[in-house]
């Protein structure tokens, strides 16, 4: 890996961060608050969010098994991936490379930023080459972007093909693992201390089930840790978000039980959707959704809208011709959508 200092942008680099009010009593005790211009009416909403969400990182801290300083919490991941961008790559100079088909923000958020996109297509089975995504680099390659287990095809990418990434690439590595709870492999955020030019993302949209309080994460080095708390903006994360999150951690057990539930229907799902004369075929998923290719992913598609279901149609995604993502349900829902599949001719 290149110096930090040689891969951030210099204005970034340079950057004096905004001042919160709060930050200037930090680590003294006060209850009369007449310093952030906030009404003093409406308690506890009238008072602006802790800006680095220390109580809820402290609770977080032991169940990911990284120190506070390696945790980031922001917007939903979206925040984080734009922040990548808006640290790590200038406009108009630099570029990224990522793995192809993958979750859209990635190339959004490069437009968005004025950099350059480099999508680098998976094989036929979804695997992903290292010597492929290497190729593509140069030396205005900040960015190596990889979602594992991958969005939309469900699969989880070769660790000995990310490793070699992580060894010989030097810039920054983002390894997306929003769906890593439904996948048997070790996370690969237990290593983000060893390892100086990872980052990896993780939300609580997913396994958490909570994907309207917007809250993601992001493990890193603390040096990497602090520039994103540099560059955010002051409070990115509200107050009842905050609270949302710490009333789901005193109920891990639930958590636990909806993982749990979720990888039993994906196990049930998978052989009755490879049954139906409609499915080509049901790819392999260590996520929690299945990618299945079926004769005709319009018609499809539309005929289980009209049936008040809803999926997601991939057909016009590389290497996702015909299929559907499917995302797995409770049994009911589940039940419902294979009636409906069975139903159609």
């Amino acid at each position: 890996m290149k110096p930090l200092q040689q891969l951030v942008r210099p204005n970034i680099w340079a950057l004096k961060p905004y001042s919160c009010a709060r930050d200037e009593f930090k680590g003294r005790e006060a209850h009369v608050y007449l310093d952030a211009n906030e009404s003093p009416y409406h308690s506890p909403l009238n008072r602006y969010p802790d800006p680095l969400q220390e109580e809820l990182k402290s609770r977080i801290s032991p169940l990911k098994n990284l120190p506070v300083e390696n945790i980031f919490l922001g917007n939903g991941s979206d925040e984080a991936i734009d922040l990548i961008y808006r640290i790590f790559c200038e406009p108009g100079v630099d570029n990224v490379v990522a793995i192809e088909p993958t979750y859209g923000m990635y190339k959004v958020c490069a437009d968005i930023n004025n950099v350059e996109y480099r999508p680098v297509q998976l094989s036929t089975t979804y695997a992903m080459s290292a010597t492929d995504l290497l190729a593509a680099t140069d030396e205005h390659t900040k960015v190596i972007w990889i979602c594992s287990p991958n969005n939309p095809t469900g699969n989880d990418m070769d660790r000995a093909e990310i490793q070699r990434i992580l060894a010989e690439f030097q810039g920054i590595v983002v390894i997306d693992e929003a769906y890593s709870d439904f996948s048997p492999l070790t996370p690969l955020r237990q290593f983000v201390t060893r390892l100086p030019n990872m980052i990896v993302l993780n939300t609580f949209s997913k396994a958490w089930a909570s994907a309207g309080i917007r809250l993601g994460m992001a493990f890193a080095s603390s040096e990497i840790i602090a520039l994103f708390n540099k560059v955010k903006y002051p409070y990115n994360v509200s107050k009842p978000t905050q609270q949302a999150a710490i009333e789901l951690l005193d109920n891990m057990l639930k958590v636990e039980r909806w993982i749990a539930d979720i990888l039993s229907e994906r196990q049930h799902m998978q052989p009755c959707l490879a049954e139906l004369p409609i499915v080509k075929q049901v790819y392999p998923s260590s996520a929690n959704f299945i990618l299945v290719k079926v004769t005709d992913a319009d018609t499809i598609y539309n005929y289980l809208i009209d049936k008040g279901i809803v999926t997601r149609n991939r057909n016009q995604v590389k290497l996702c011709e015909n299929c559907l993502r499917i995302t797995i349900g409770t049994r009911d829902e589940n039940s419902e959508l294979l009636g409906a599949l069975r139903s159609f001719r």
